[in-house]
């Protein structure tokens, strides 16, 4: 036989020992934690910790120690008891400044934690997490479509110069009267012309009244773009839980499912999946906002509001220059003064309608107005946690228009670490629609690990029939591809938790199928060395020719699987990704293990040995 290149060796035993390094976490298991975490997302110190060991001491709760992980601070526990009793505990002691919540932590040791190695990250079914199904309040966007019609139609037609005697909102329609048929016709036209998915029609019962109507198809392409946008919005948001592979995906037309593996506390993320927090830039109005303060009585056209400080009161126009839905980008940073400030980026339209106010207004003031509904937690007499929420609408910035601009200016009036804050969620965007819960589940973690020991329990068995097959079917050649086949299991199990892709289900059965090709590949190779043998050729000239000639038929075998699980994965989501991920990491290992992992194991055993007459491969 040719001898075989020694790099080859010392490539599969760094392979070897890669492998098993990183595929060892996995063995060492989860345990119930705590995390802690600011509500700001600022990252904790390290003398958190002590505030932290002296609450749960106080309750008598024992922990397995704690430390930051990530700016949290994470602490271990015993028992699933300990975990939910510290749980309570922290969240009353500490407050609404900080954000508890239930975690799994891996008991992976600290030297190979600081060597990368980490568990493989697992899917909602073999974990345990949280199921949502989100319900979007279509109907409130196409009620907020006319409102805006209500405002811009007036001003189109004042633009035009085209006087109307009334205008209101009836149900779905903007009701427009005239005084004349002139005035009647000029404005059908300039509305048609201008708003084309509108439909412009003349009142039925009603002589010289318009009623301008949204179409179906506008209809259909407004409540599209809510659900679509928001579930963009929902994913930035879900990325910021740091949780692997979560699933939010659109199921129907007005429905969105959230996944998150390993979330056991449905409350911070009940929180996160229903927050707002908008910008409004209106101008200000000139009547006196002390009078309507006073009476409690806004005139006409204009809504009051308060300072952030709750003090000053605030006229507003109710006509809206620009909202956060408008926004492209925001990115926290300081003004002229060196104060915190967020930098605003707006889309076409909205940086069309902030150049023309302030072309005609420079002098004048215009005003920000905040918008955000906060979630707080509260508890009871019994310590039950009680859920409550409050609407904050406040101006945070009133400032004269000195200039002309459109498209990009600052936003100020801002603390440091809010104008961090609120750059981050303009930034995800606001929900162009409402969402409510209307189905949750929490699967737990001791289903998840019915799920696994079942899933393992078949991926070990599929491994014990192929070897036995193997071995008693190639016999010396059969064990060395059920080593070939082991090492092939321990290179997937580590690439998986290398890459944190996620496994589920699905991904087992990748698995399972995983171990069926790369046998194939080995019976490609073994029955071409028994045709090279009845072939007369000797034994080891028989070995060297059913490796290179079965070499190009398992390529071509493994690039057509290859490409269909581009395929899946392209075209795929969730689960179905992941079996396209493990199906992929199982398919380039078992090219390498088939081809070079049992060619060595043959050189090393047959090489040597000059006059062999036979093989044991019958």
């Amino acid at each position: 036989m040719r001898p075989y290149a020694t790099w080859k060796y010392v490539v599969l035993a760094l392979v070897l020992v890669f492998s098993t390094l990183y595929a060892l976490p996995n063995i060492f298991g989860e345990q119930p934690a705590v995390q802690v975490q600011r509500d700001t997302g600022e990252p904790l110190s390290e003398s958190f910790g002590g505030q932290v060991s002296d609450a749960l001491k106080a309750a008598g709760i024992e922990s397995d120690g704690g430390g930051l992980e990530d700016g949290r601070w994470v602490v271990r526990l015993g028992s699933e008891d300990d975990q939910l009793k510290a749980n309570d505990v922290l969240k009353r002691e500490l407050g609404n400044r900080y954000v508890v919540a239930l975690n799994l932590a891996p008991r992976t040791p600290q030297w190979l934690r600081d060597l990368g190695g980490k568990p493989m990250a697992l899917g909602l079914d073999l974990r345990g997490g949280v199921h949502f199904l989100l319900q979007v309040d279509v109907a409130e966007v196409r009620s907020k479509a006319i409102e805006n019609y209500v405002t811009e139609i007036p001003s189109l037609l004042r633009k035009e110069n085209i006087r109307y005697t009334g205008r209101r909102q009836d149900g779905g329609d903007v009701v427009l009267d005239f005084a004349d048929a002139d005035k009647f016709e000029a404005a059908r036209k300039a509305i048609s012309d201008e708003y084309r998915e509108l439909q412009v029609n003349p009142d039925p019962d009603q002589a010289l009244t318009l009623r301008a109507s949204i179409t179906e198809e506008e209809t259909k392409r407004i409540q599209d773009f809510a659900v679509q946008q928001n579930l963009i919005t929902l994913r930035n948001r879900v990325n910021q839980l740091g949780v692997a592979e979560p699933v939010v995906q659109r199921q129907g037309a007005e429905r969105i499912v959230v996944q998150l593996p390993g979330v056991q506390d449905t409350t911070r993320v009940k929180d996160l999946l229903g927050a707002t927090a908008t910008l409004e830039y209106r101008a200000v109005a000139e009547d006196d906002a002390e009078i309507a303060a006073s009476s409690g009585i806004a005139p006409v056209g204009t809504e009051l509001f308060y300072t952030r400080d709750g003090r000053r009161p605030v006229l507003l126009k109710r006509e809206i220059i620009a909202a956060g839905s408008q926004l492209v980008d925001a990115a926290p940073t300081v003004d002229e003064n060196n104060m915190p400030a967020v930098s605003v980026t707006l889309d076409g339209a909205g940086a069309k309608r902030m150049f023309e106010f302030t072309q005609k207004n420079v002098g004048k003031p215009m005003a920000v107005l905040f918008k955000e509904r906060q979630y707080i937690t509260n508890y009871n007499a019994k310590g039950e946690p009680i859920r409550e929420h409050r609407d904050v609408q406040e101006v945070i910035s009133i400032a004269t228009v000195r200039g002309v601009f459109g498209k990009r200016f600052q936003t100020t009036g801002l603390e440091s670490k809010e104008a961090h804050d609120l750059a981050l969620l303009l930034k995800a965007g606001a929900l162009v629609a409402p969402v409510d819960i209307i189905e949750e589940r929490t699967v737990g973690p001791s289903l998840g690990a019915d799920n696994i020991r079942q899933g393992w329990q078949a991926a070990v068995l599929g491994l014990a029939l192929v070897a036995v097959f193997m071995a008693f079917y190639y016999r010396v050649f059969g064990i060395f591809a059920i080593m070939a086949l082991s090492l092939n299991l321990l290179i997937l199990v580590a690439g998986l938790s290398l890459l944190q892709a996620t496994l589920s289900m699905p991904g087992i059965a990748g698995i399972v199928l995983t171990m069926g090709i790369a046998v194939d590949a080995n019976v490609l190779i073994y029955e071409r060395i028994r045709e090279e043998l009845r072939a007369g050729l000797k034994p080891h000239a028989a070995i060297e020719a059913g490796y290179d000639r079965a070499f190009l038929t398992i390529a071509d075998a493994n690039v057509t699987t290859l490409v269909a699980t581009v395929v899946l994965f392209a075209l795929g989501s969730g689960p179905v990704k992941g079996f396209a991920v493990t199906l992929t990491l199982g398919i380039l290992a078992s090219q390498f293990t088939a081809i070079v992992g049992t060619r060595a194991l043959a050189h090393l055993v047959f090489a040597r040995r000059a006059r062999m007459t036979d093989l044991p491969i019958w």
